[in-house]
């Protein structure tokens, strides 16, 4: 079977419909939708960094009352696309904060992400509610743009579907893209809405780059995602901005939409470096 992904033509009949496949309770494995758009051996972040949001939420004895508020990921090296195990233990369980902490290491290999969970009791209807960020056009006014070159056919870049309201991978500067996932985070199983969010959310710098990706390498050692709302659909908002240092530091931040309005925030701290 061949499905055609971004205009280009992509063997699908191999795949698990699915960024990863479950093999059992706390082991995964990735599948080519996971790819980079760097290297041919190693994950986007998006994907693991869902995958560890998914095991804190469905944790043994996870609480239905509480909603993750924050989460902070240590990318510690690259995710290489091998079997991968998740751990997670809570170190902090009151009665109105959680605080659980997840790991990624994958087969024969060292940690090579940790997440940091901060989670908050929800009470619905208990406050007025408030969100007085700014609208961006939706999804359906925003016109569907290529990601840039990448080398191989299937990864990361055809398993999500993105449209721009402004800017593009191809011109420099700040972009509100709205992204939505083509296959479920874990094939067989349903996608959560914690799932979607921080699937698209490592993708801030990449859709909002100041500098040219063929001069400079731009790694985000790690990710913090705010929220204070779920999205309630398919569709999440970057609306991204990039600021560099001449030192080769930088920052990468989005105010994070689904269709209804705001829902959070996105920060990745940059390394920044010329290439060769």
């Amino acid at each position: 079977m061949v499905d055609i992904y971004g205009g280009r033509n992509v063997t699908m009949a191999s795949q698990p419909r699915g960024f990863f496949e479950r093999l059992e309770a706390d082991r995964f494995a990735p599948t080519e939708f996971t790819r980079g758009p760097w290297d041919p051996d190693s994950q986007h972040a998006g994907p693991p960094a869902a995958l560890l949001g998914l095991a804190v939420e469905r944790r043994p004895g996870a609480r239905e009352d509480m909603r993750l508020a924050r989460i902070t990921y240590e990318i510690l090296r690259p995710v290489p696309i091998k079997p991968l195990t998740v751990t997670t233990r809570v170190l902090r369980a009151g009665r109105s904060v959680e605080i659980v902490e997840a790991s990624l290491v994958p087969e024969g290999g060292q940690e090579v992400m940790r997440a940091t969970a901060l989670l908050i009791k929800a009470v619905p209807d208990s406050v007025p509610e408030v969100s007085r960020g700014p609208r961006v056009p939706g999804p359906e006014q925003s016109p569907s743009k290529a990601f840039f070159p990448v080398p191989w056919d299937i990864g990361y870049h055809t398993a999500m579907e993105l449209r721009f309201a402004s800017g593009s991978f191809l011109e420099p500067g700040p972009a509100t893209a709205w992204m939505r996932m083509r296959e479920p985070l874990v094939a067989g199983e349903e996608t959560t809405p914690l799932s979607r969010v921080l699937t698209a959310a490592d993708s801030v710098n990449g859709v909002s780059a100041e500098l040219d990706y063929h001069r400079y390498v731009f790694i985000n050692p790690d990710l913090t995602v705010n929220l204070h709302r779920q999205p309630v659909a398919e569709w999440v908002c970057l609306d991204a901005r990039t600021s560099v240092d001449s030192a080769g530091l930088g920052v990468a931040e989005a105010s994070l939409h689904d269709e209804k309005g705001p829902i959070g925030r996105s920060v990745q701290s940059l390394y920044i470096a010329p290439r060769g």
